[in-house]
């Protein structure tokens, strides 16, 4: 865990407040104010974009979450400890003296032997006897809040400022693997091969372009993420953060959503619906989705109690079909 608390996360301007050193003595709560009316603050990052020769085509803007930084290392400590705790298998186990077989008999003659005496083979201080304290599996998992994850990834991603590139898809540039070719084009960007880099495939959306994968994979300090596989200890553990030209992902996942929220609605529906909190147009959207499927099963429902009327009129006409026929046998 040590390894990454050098990169940019400790020295990032979300933590404009505090000592960068990583040992410092946790402030008295009393000196906080009794309120605070902003946790979580945006972090809006106007990037450029480079091509494939290392030159700038283009800007593009990233506007991420991040936690206060009263609480930002707190948040981001939590996240990683969650992390690697899931990752345990939780599967050791071994016997303590009671449940190993044997031991019955004494192993040498308590005198004239000049040595410690022992009266079973199954002393914690032989080699085959028990254990102290003896682990057995378990379970490590650890929960943590979808929401509180995501401030977690956003605000890693937010404190790497300085060391975020992005790049134009270059998957295409690619006609077959070549490790070579694609250290020179790290280098074009400005990126050391030896330091550790995580590249952030936005628009392949689940699997990196098989010529991308195995140019790269020979760099031992080089880590290929999708959004599927995005984690916290690989933005922490990575020296250079590259980002492919689509960024619309991190900003609608990790975005702020009080930005533009009635952006698609008129001024006078605006005026209608007034203030929303955080995630608004989401879930603005899936209403209207559920309103218009409401509206259809309504419709079906309506055709549906037409066909039962016309149903029972024509079991009207055949009853009286019937009596008739009745009759005149």
């Amino acid at each position: 865990m040590a390894s990454f608390l050098k990169s940019s996360f400790l020295s990032s301007t979300i933590f404009s407040n505090h000592s960068p050193s990583v040992f410092i003595k946790p402030p008295n709560p009393t000196r906080f104010p009794k309120s605070t009316t902003t946790v979580i603050r945006s972090e809006l990052a106007t990037l450029p974009i480079l091509s494939f020769d290392g030159t700038k085509i283009d800007e593009t803007s990233l506007n991420l979450k991040s936690a206060h930084p009263d609480t930002a290392r707190a948040v981001v400590h939590r996240g990683i400890t969650t992390d690697l705790n899931n990752k345990r298998r939780g599967t050791a186990s071994t016997l303590t003296r009671a449940k190993v077989r044997g031991g019955g008999k004494k192993p040498f003659p308590q005198k004239k032997l000049d040595r410690a005496r022992h009266g079973s083979q199954l002393t914690l201080l032989r080699p085959g006897g028990g254990v102290v304290f003896e682990p057995k599996p378990r379970d490590w998992s650890v929960k943590i809040n979808k929401k509180e994850k995501r401030l977690v990834i956003s605000t890693a991603l937010a404190s790497t400022v300085v060391n975020r590139i992005v790049v134009e898809e270059f998957g295409e540039k690619f006609e077959k693997p070549k490790t070579k070719e694609f250290i020179e084009v790290l280098k074009r960007w400005g990126i050391d091969p030896k330091e550790k880099s995580m590249f952030f495939i936005t628009l392949f959306m689940l699997n990196v372009d098989d010529n991308v994968a195995l140019s790269s994979r020979n760099t031992e300090t080089l880590r290929m993420l999708t959004p599927r596989t995005l984690n916290l200890f690989n933005v922490l553990n990575a020296d250079k953060l590259v980002f492919t030209q689509g960024l619309d992902y991190l900003n609608d996942v990790h975005g702020d959503d009080d930005v533009d929220v009635f952006e698609d609605e008129d001024e006078d529906e605006e005026a209608k619906l007034g203030f929303f909190s955080p995630g608004a147009k989401k879930n603005l959207n899936r209403s209207n989705f559920f309103g218009q499927n409401l509206k259809i099963l309504g419709q079906k429902l309506e055709i549906l109690g037409q066909n039962l009327k016309i149903l029972r009129q024509q079991l009207k006409n055949l009853g009286q079909n019937l009596k008739v026929l009745r009759q005149n046998l």
